[in-house]
């Protein structure tokens, strides 16, 4: 649907979302249903509303389904935070990936 919707569901160690990241999602999804960036005055009530409801309702879907939420912003909205988990993702993406090819070789000699 919308890349800046980022997956909230978290393994149990990976840690607990947070209410920042839900209401960051929630923006996001009623920007993309509604077709405003931003509301005029006479929709921003209804606009608010939306997202606060659907932040909730991510919150109590996440907590359902196992990944805790924790009070808190969300991470990627600080430029540091942000710049140091996405520099950590490439070095975890490319592990399993270099197992495997290590483990493809050794099958192949």
């Amino acid at each position: 649907m919308c890349r800046s919707i980022r997956q909230l569901r978290r393994a149990p160690d990976a840690g607990p979302a947070t209410t920042g990241e839900a209401e960051a999602a929630a923006l996001q999804y009623v920007r993309k249903v509604s077709g405003f960036r931003a509301p005029s005055a006479r929709h921003e009530v209804a606009f608010a509303a939306a997202v606060a409801e659907i932040a909730a309702i991510t919150e109590r879907l996440l907590a359902e389904t196992g990944t805790q939420v924790a009070a808190g912003p969300d991470p990627f909205a600080d430029p540091i935070t942000r710049k140091a988990i996405l520099a950590a993702r490439p070095a975890r993406a490319a592990r399993p990936r270099a197992a495997a090819q290590a483990h493809n070789e050794e099958a192949s000699a």
